[in-house]
């Protein structure tokens, strides 16, 4: 929900140009081995790696962050609009017009370390104790900066979207203020699915 907000609501009007970046929940919350959490996570994770096989083979980093968002917007499409949590990542890769022999990067350890340098990247702004979503970029004063979230239940409308992007931003230059939170309320309203 927090990529729709800023994808769809934000970055048209403020002119942002975004950095799609790895967080593996898998390394993160290191959950067992045969729970519940332990199959999507070690999917999702795989999805990262064949991400990173994306990113390491484009000939820019614009390409790459632009290849890495089509795969990641579809898999977001398919995951949480058509509930598929059985989908070839082959065939996601055909849909959106990429090498479906990027597939071959998913049971392939050796993009770990690329995705683990993305997480350090991220969790060295945050703290270790949040997950994901991570906001990052660079303040007024020049300095790289963070937050965890925002955790969002659906994508506000225009008007609010912006009003919460430049509250995000201001705060960006406190550098004392860490932490704002209340009780979740409701399920989560995916809305339409994304094209």
């Amino acid at each position: 929900m927090t990529a729709r907000w800023v994808v769809d609501e934000v970055a048209p009007h403020r002119n942002l140009v975004i950095g799609w970046r790895s967080i593996s929940l898998l390394f993160k919350n290191e959950p067992e081995e045969g729970s519940d959490y332990y199959g999507p996570v070690k999917q999702t994770h795989g999805h990262l790696r064949v991400m990173e096989a994306i990113r390491a083979s484009a000939a820019t980093s614009e390409q790459a962050n632009r290849d890495v968002f089509a795969l990641y917007w579809e898999l977001g499409a398919r995951i949480h609009h058509d509930k598929d949590r059985d989908l070839e990542i082959a065939d996601v890769l055909v849909s959106v017009g990429l090498d479906p022999a990027f597939a071959d990067a998913e049971h392939d350890e050796q993009w770990d370390d690329a995705i683990r340098t993305a997480m350090d990247d991220g969790l060295s702004l945050v703290g270790n104790d949040v997950g994901t979503p991570i906001i990052a970029m660079t303040n007024s004063s020049g300095v790289r900066v963070g937050y965890f979230g925002p955790v969002i239940n659906k994508v506000p409308t225009r008007e609010a979207a912006l009003k919460m992007w430049d509250a995000l931003t201001a705060m960006m230059d406190v550098d004392g203020f860490f932490e704002l939170k209340k009780t979740r309320t409701g399920g989560i309203d995916f809305g339409d699915r994304p094209t």
